[in-house]
């Protein structure tokens, strides 16, 4: 398995996520815009995954050419982004948003397939190649802090437009896979007979809801914690713990599913989201809590994450594995997308503590459906 090849890879893709998630609503707030707008555009990426993964996941099955497919679109996605030299108005913006997301959001799920293939019958070991990105997403959230401490935020899209870069540049590392198709049933049909076995459906409805109660923290915690008198070098480490979090259970995951289900994993993390957003919405002013709630990124994305991807890997066969894992991008695009949207407009209309204690009651609904229609052990 080429680790290091592949892990170099997320590093530099979640690198540019540890740019976006924080800081591109700071961004947007210095370019002058409100909040409805930010929420906005912040929501079109995001909505984009509803049809850039599937079109792409489509035909990366098709073709079984995944490898150039994810280097076409980083190449795509760096055009794109380049365009933010030319204009920041809204509409120029909102064009911009949505050319580089259809190019960027085709990237991650054919790697993931590609990663998969590359390990083989240790799926298990996916978190371990996994945690780089979140190394890459650590360092970059943590330097970009301290950088917006001493310069203005107008570096910002020369920031991005150089990860990028690394992004393209990294795709001509990996070598190419092919997933086995030892593993199929020939019983199992295609992709939608697929999709109906039982728990698939819902699982796949719970990971939107669990994109849309993020949609609050990922679209305004920077400022959100900017007005309660954090400074962005102390931000940009609040970001870096809970990623470091994260990194642990990457390391712990191979060891914590030889005792526990993938289900049992998924209801853990939505209802530890529950807990966290309610943490956020109440005592976020409170150092030990905010430190509590970020901690708790642990479960809402690493071991929440971690799991999914197993789910998707053992829910559909090797000749619709690009089309599963798409939809789960879709699935997570379309949440997060209506999450940011309903954060844009809630957050001035019922304030942060009733914008988070929503995204609570959404995460808790998730943890329902998947007790009473996931089965103990999805195949």
């Amino acid at each position: 398995m080429p680790y290091w090849r592949l892990s170099g890879f997320y590093l530099f893709y979640f690198a540019l996520l540890g740019a976006t998630a924080p800081y591109l609503a700071l961004y947007l707030d210095y370019l002058g815009f409100s909040s409805a707008r930010i929420g906005e555009l912040l929501a079109i990426p995001m909505l984009m995954r509803c049809i850039s993964p599937n079109l792409w996941g489509w035909l990366g099955d098709r073709s079984g050419r995944r490898l150039a497919i994810v280097r076409f679109g980083a190449l795509c996605t760096l055009f794109s982004f380049c365009l933010i030299l030319l204009g920041k108005s809204y509409a120029w913006l909102a064009l911009i948003m949505a050319l580089y997301a259809f190019f960027w959001h085709a990237v991650l799920p054919q790697f993931e397939v590609l990663t998969l293939a590359h390990l083989g019958e240790q799926t298990e070991r996916y978190s371990e190649v996994r945690l780089w990105g979140s190394v890459g997403f650590i360092v970059t959230v943590v330097g970009l802090g301290e950088l917006f401490e001493r310069v203005s935020l107008e570096v910002f899209p020369w920031v991005l437009i150089g990860i990028i870069s690394c992004i393209f540049i990294s795709s001509w590392w990996v070598p190419n896979a092919q997933l086995s198709s030892a593993r199929d049933n020939p019983l199992s049909g295609g992709f939608l007979r697929q999709l109906r076995q039982p728990g698939v459906l819902a699982f796949f409805i719970v990971v939107g809801l669990m994109q849309l109660c993020h949609g609050p923290y990922y679209t305004f915690i920077t400022l959100y914690l900017e007005s309660l008198g954090y400074t962005r070098g102390v931000i940009g480490q609040l970001w870096a713990v809970g990623v470091v979090a994260e990194i642990l259970v990457f390391l712990l995951m191979v060891r914590l599913l030889r005792h526990v289900s993938l289900r049992q994993v998924l209801i853990a993390s939505l209802l530890l989201a529950v807990l966290r957003w309610l943490l956020l919405g109440t005592l976020a002013d409170h150092w030990f809590w905010l430190l509590l709630a970020q901690l708790l990124h642990a479960a809402t994305f690493g071991s929440f994450h971690s799991v999914c991807v197993l789910v998707v890997r053992r829910s559909f066969n090797a000749r619709q594995q690009g089309q599963g894992q798409a939809l789960y991008a879709a699935v997570s695009g379309v949440g997060g997308g209506l999450g940011a949207l309903f954060a844009g407009y809630s957050w001035t209309g019922l304030g942060p503590t009733l914008t988070f204690f929503c995204a609570s009651l959404v995460a808790l609904l998730g943890a329902f459906i998947l007790y009473r229609k996931m089965p103990e052990n999805p195949s």
